[in-house]
C-alpha cells in the first residue's frame, strides 16, 4: 500500500472501499467555493525530496461519474508548479515554480491551459510541461507581477515568453471516461509513453524530475488563451462528481 497524503475541502470526500477501489467524490455546491479531493506524496514534503524520477511506470484501472464534470480531474506526476494559489489549485504552500508534469488530464471547456494553438486546451488528455529549473525564489518574484496580466496587451507579451520558455506535448483521447479503462504512463528519460486500452500516446517532451504523484478531482478552472484574456475561478456541480480508480501500481 502506498503512503499518500490526503488533501480535501469539507464539500469533499475520499474513501478506500472494501473492493479496492478509491473514490474520490466532491459534493453538488455553487460557484465560489473551492472542491477539492486530492492523494499525493508531494504535500508533506520539499520539492528537491519529491520521490519520483525516471524510468518509472504508473498503471491503474480508472472511472468518472460524467464525460463533462466541471473543473479537472487526472493522475500522473507533477512538480506542484502552482501553490499559492495562482489560479489552478494545489494543497501547500509554497513558492510557485516553472512547470515540470506528465499526467493523464481532463478539464471542462471553462479552461484554456495550453500555450499552442495547435494543441489541446481542454478535454481529456495526455500531457507533459518541460520548464528549466529556475530558483524558486526568482519565480516567485515573478509571479508578484501576476496583476499586471490583467492587461491584456501585457499577457501576451507574458504569454509568448512562457511559450518560449515552457515546452509541451498533449494528445487528445477520445473514450467514454464513465467507463473503466486501463492507463498507464512510462516516464524515461528521453520518452514519455502513455496507453490507454489499446491506444497509445509518444512523446520526447519529458519533464525534469524530481516529481510527486498526484491524483484529483476539483471544481476549478483557469484560462489564459491566446487573447491574454487571464481568469480562474471556480464552477459550480449540481450533482456529486467523482473519480475512482483500483489496481494502482508504480514501479
Amino acid at each position: 500500500m502506498y503512503n499518500f497524503d490526503v488533501h480535501k475541502t469539507n464539500s469533499a470526500e475520499v474513501r478506500h472501499k472494501k473492493d479496492g477501489i478509491i473514490k474520490l467524490k466532491i459534493l453538488p455546491g455553487q460557484k465560489g467555493n473551492y472542491r477539492l479531493a486530492q492523494l499525493d506524496d508531494g504535500t508533506s514534503r520539499s520539492r528537491n525530496h519529491f520521490k519520483w524520477q525516471p524510468s518509472l511506470t504508473l498503471s491503474l484501472r480508472a472511472r468518472v461519474s460524467a464525460v463533462d464534470i466541471p473543473g479537472t480531474w487526472g493522475f500522473g506526476f507533477w512538480n506542484d508548479p502552482f501553490s499559492l494559489s495562482l489560479g489552478l489549485g494545489g494543497g501547500t504552500r509554497r513558492f510557485p515554480a516553472s512547470p515540470n508534469v506528465t499526467w493523464f488530464f481532463f478539464a471542462s471547456p471553462q479552461n484554456y491551459l495550453s500555450l499552442r494553438s495547435n494543441l489541446p486546451a481542454n478535454g481529456f488528455m495526455a500531457q507533459t510541461f518541460n520548464s528549466p529549473r529556475f530558483h524558486n525564489l526568482f519565480v516567485a518574484l515573478g509571479a508578484m507581477g501576476l496583476p499586471f496580466l490583467l492587461w491584456p496587451l501585457l499577457a501576451r507579451k507574458f504569454r509568448s515568453y512562457l511559450r518560449y520558455m515552457v515546452a509541451e506535448d498533449s494528445f487528445e483521447i477520445n473514450i467514454d471516461v464513465t467507463q473503466w479503462h486501463n492507463y498507464t504512463l512510462e516516464w524515461h528519460n528521453e520518452l514519455v509513453l502513455f496507453k490507454v486500452d489499446n491506444q497509445i500516446f509518444t512523446t520526447e517532451n519529458t519533464p525534469n524530475g524530481p516529481l510527486c504523484f498526484i491524483l484529483w478531482i476539483d471544481n476549478q478552472y483557469a484560462s489564459f488563451p491566446s487573447s491574454g484574456r487571464l481568469s480562474y475561478g471556480t464552477l459550480a456541480n449540481h450533482q456529486p462528481a467523482w473519480l475512482e480508480i483500483e489496481a494502482l501500481k508504480l514501479e
